[in-house]
């Protein structure tokens, strides 16, 4: 293989193409526009309807359980308030996965190649003639 699951992973972390380790994921100029190929390799980002519902996914489990989860412990405990309790919350719920957007949609690419590394283009054997990409 030529990228390895540990680029893999550390390009997934760094907002980065998996396949070609480039910047260009989003658009140059837009906070949450993606790209539908990387400029730089044509590795199709954009894979299919859906496909990025695992990022939402994480965005909202990093938000639980690393905002949610220690301000209800500290609201339950009394050291915070119920009214700042309630504003910490609305705004955790609010801010927390827009900050998250485009690090959970990496993260997101970035998983689905580390178990999946044969899909990436750098890391498929030319097919031989005759051969279909199904054999």
């Amino acid at each position: 293989m030529k990228v390895s699951r540990q680029q893999i992973l550390i390009r997934g972390l760094t907002n980065r193409c998996p396949n070609c380790g480039g910047k260009t994921l989003f658009k140059k100029g837009s906070l949450f526009e993606m790209n539908k190929a990387c400029p730089v390799c044509g590795m199709r980002i954009e894979r299919e309807e859906g496909f990025f519902l695992g990022a939402l996914t994480l965005s909202y489990a990093v938000t639980l359980f690393c905002y949610m989860l220690p301000l209800a412990i500290l609201s339950h405990s009394g050291r915070v308030g119920w009214t700042a309790t309630i504003v910490l919350a609305g705004l955790g719920a609010i801010g927390i996965p827009i900050l998250l957007y485009r690090p959970s949609r990496s993260w997101w690419l970035g998983f689905y190649y580390f178990f999946l590394p044969t899909h990436l283009p750098a890391n498929q054997r030319p097919l031989a003639q005759g051969e279909d990409e199904h054999t």
